[in-house]
């Protein structure tokens, strides 16, 4: 049986997040090696400490050390409002650009007839039980602008109509500083119908 190398192992963990590929791990595991004291083991406190602390909030989705979660413990919030969004990301993004002061319900994916996601697999029925209990004003659909973001949008609007919820989308079409001959047809589109 063949010993482990800690190094490759280290690499290839790494390698696995998002945005970091094999020359990008090594070069981190490089860097942290060079003073383990002060930036690997302080690394591993807080991963420990952050997968025994951190959990899903049972209201909303989000990930935090408390259930509910800060947003939704937050009393200043737009309790009425309520964004849906695919994922934690999502949900981050939308609170670094302090676009969104009412709350939020994640749903863990979108619906996906090639990838084999049903609505049983994302979080859909506590959203309606959410809006069935009522307080809910109107629910923001923060969802991707791909054909299973359409999808799961159209989806979601349709069970949420009989409960006499107002429900919106987001604006989709020419970003900030977009020149309009670099945009696909799509995004044309979509910006000339939904112009104001």
């Amino acid at each position: 049986m063949k010993n482990s190398d800690p190094i490759e192992d280290l690499i290839a963990l790494l390698s696995r997040l998002p945005g970091l590929g094999r020359r990008s791990a090594r070069r981190a595991v490089l860097r942290m090696l060079s003073d383990p004291s002060r930036q690997m083991l302080p690394l591993a406190d807080a991963l420990r400490a952050a997968a025994e602390a951190v959990r899903p909030c049972e209201v909303c989705g989000n990930l935090d050390t408390f259930s509910p979660c800060r947003v939704c413990s937050d009393t200043g919030r737009e309790r009425g409002l309520v964004c849906v969004v695919e994922g934690v990301a999502d949900l981050w993004a939308l609170e670094r650009a302090q676009a969104h002061r009412g709350l939020y319900h994640v749903l863990g994916g979108t619906l996906s007839a090639l990838g084999g996601v049903g609505p049983e697999d994302l979080s859909i029925q506590p959203l309606l039980a959410r809006v069935a209990e009522g307080g809910v004003e109107e629910v923001i659909l923060a969802l991707p602008a791909t054909v299973d973001g359409a999808t799961t949008t159209h989806y979601v609007m349709d069970r949420l109509a009989p409960l006499g919820v107002t429900v919106t989308r987001l604006a989709q079409g020419v970003p900030i500083g977009g020149a309009l001959d670099v945009l696909d047809d799509g995004t044309l589109a979509a910006a000339l119908r939904a112009r104001r």
